[in-house]
């Protein structure tokens, strides 16, 4: 019996939250000496990824699903992109952040609009909406899309998480 798509978008939601906890733990790890002043901003954003890993964790119990076989996977790619672009400071870490957030927000509201008959989904999707904006606006203030860090982050950064949700979704 084919996975209902509401519990497979849930899967690589809650796999996604977790690679994001990852990319700040990486970041983290380094910014104590290459982006001082974004220490605060990163340990409270990624608190906000631990909370949402939760709301899709506690909608799979409910639905008595287990996590998506990307889970490891996402923290894996997570770290790793995290201390790259955490050894590189803050211009870097702001981009990376751009360009992970545009490319979750964009599939986070066709979610809405492809899950209107589950409104659990529909709820632990929309909760966590608004944290996701916040977290691009902050960066965005600090990128300068002509910057050649960004030049060179967006488009691999962007193509690394498309591809990370893909695969999610086809296993």
């Amino acid at each position: 019996m084919p996975i209902p798509l509401g519990d497979r978008i849930l899967k690589v939601n809650h796999a996604g939250e977790h690679g994001a906890i990852s990319i700040y733990t990486g970041q983290l790890l380094l910014a104590r000496w290459t982006a001082p002043k974004l220490v605060a901003e990163l340990y409270e954003m990624r608190e906000h990824e631990r909370k949402h890993r939760e709301v899709f964790w506690q909608e799979l119990q409910r639905r008595q699903r287990p996590r998506c076989k990307s889970y490891w996977l996402c923290a894996a790619g997570g770290i790793t992109l995290g201390l790259l672009t955490g050894l590189l400071g803050s211009k870097s870490i702001a981009a990376t952040t751009v360009a992970v957030e545009r490319v979750v927000l964009t599939p986070l509201k066709k979610q809405i609009e492809l899950l209107q008959d589950d409104p659990q989904a529909v709820s632990a999707i929309q909760s966590i909406i608004g944290d996701e904006q916040s977290h691009h606006d902050q960066s965005a203030s600090r990128v300068n899309e002509r910057d050649w860090w960004f030049r060179l982050i967006k488009p691999v950064v962007s193509a690394s998480t498309e591809a990370v949700i893909w695969t999610g979704m086809k296993m």
